[in-house]
């Protein structure tokens, strides 16, 4: 009975916890998209060289997009002439340098991960949008064109509000419909990770898993880049594995694996893109999160 309520008090805290980041996070991102112009945006892709891989990066770390809005994006930053490195940083970062999932990190990993994760994924996105574009990653795109109809109501700037108080309200309801879609995943996530935490011995966690395991890491980044898992899922149930003694780093693969990239993304990518560069995008992927991870056990 204790360890029922202890598991039951956990899923109801972190549930709590979430909620609150979520909503408050994403109403803050998409009230300040509504003062940034899509046009300054795009603007931003167009410089070439290493800023721009730079810049892509920034851009992708102020959208928090799901995979039906940003590979659309990319498409269509592609078909007008913005350069193919700095999208390609933008493609992996979106997902990955979400400002949900950085406030999650700081929330409930500490400032010191959350910094470490964004450097690791920050110096990540920029290096393979640049290696990508150096090694002609860009003749691999293919020649065709995509509607946006999956994207969220953040990606429309039709019909902004013109006052503050219009704004905030329309960021609160778009967030919130954002959240109505992700919440069976962060249940599931948050129940799993609680199940994890109440019922599954720490020996066992910290065996297999544990910062002795050398290969922790890169079978955790292995087990994260094909699951269709969100952040919103992986990160609860990464806490709950974290808490039983789980390594930091072998985490910080999983939750990069996971957001990174998952089959339903790739199905997509690979209708855009021929099969060697969604192959390249997947290692790049996998290389970010095993060296993410080994430099998390390194420094933490």
């Amino acid at each position: 009975m204790h360890t029922l309520l202890v598991t039951l008090q956990y899923f109801v805290t972190i549930t709590a916890e979430l909620t609150a980041l979520f909503l408050g996070i994403s109403t803050a991102v998409a009230l300040l998209l509504m003062y940034i112009p899509r046009e300054k945006l795009n603007g931003w892709l167009t410089r070439r060289g290493l800023w721009g891989n730079v810049l892509g990066t920034l851009v992708g770390s102020l959208t928090p997009f799901c995979a039906c809005s940003t590979i659309p994006m990319m498409l269509g930053m592609l078909n007008a002439g913005a350069p193919f490195g700095p999208v390609m940083s933008f493609l992996i970062s979106s997902p990955l340098l979400n400002p949900v999932i950085i406030m999650m990190i700081l929330a409930l990993m500490g400032w010191k991960a959350c910094l470490l994760y964004f450097g690791v994924v920050f110096i990540g996105s920029v290096s393979f949008g640049f290696i990508l574009e150096k090694a002609g990653g860009a003749r691999y795109v293919k020649n065709v064109r995509i509607k946006n109809s999956g994207c969220h109501a953040e990606c429309d700037r039709e019909g902004v509000p013109a006052r503050f108080a219009g704004k905030l309200s329309a960021a609160f309801w778009s967030a919130w419909g954002t959240f109505r879609g992700i919440l069976p995943y962060l249940l599931i996530g948050v129940a799993i990770g609680a199940g994890i935490y109440g019922y599954v011995p720490q020996d066992f966690v910290v065996r297999f898993a544990g910062p002795h395991n050398p290969f922790a890491v890169p079978v955790a980044a292995i087990i994260g880049v094909p699951l269709y898992i969100r952040a919103e899922t992986v990160i609860p149930l990464g806490l709950a594995l974290l808490q039983k003694g789980m390594s930091m780093g072998a985490v910080i693969a999983l939750v990069i694996g996971g957001a990174g990239m998952a089959i339903p993304e790739m199905a997509m990518l690979a209708s855009i893109l021929r099969k060697r560069l969604v192959v390249a995008i997947v290692a790049v992927i996998w290389t970010t999160a095993v060296v993410g991870g080994l430099f998390f056990n390194a420094m933490l």
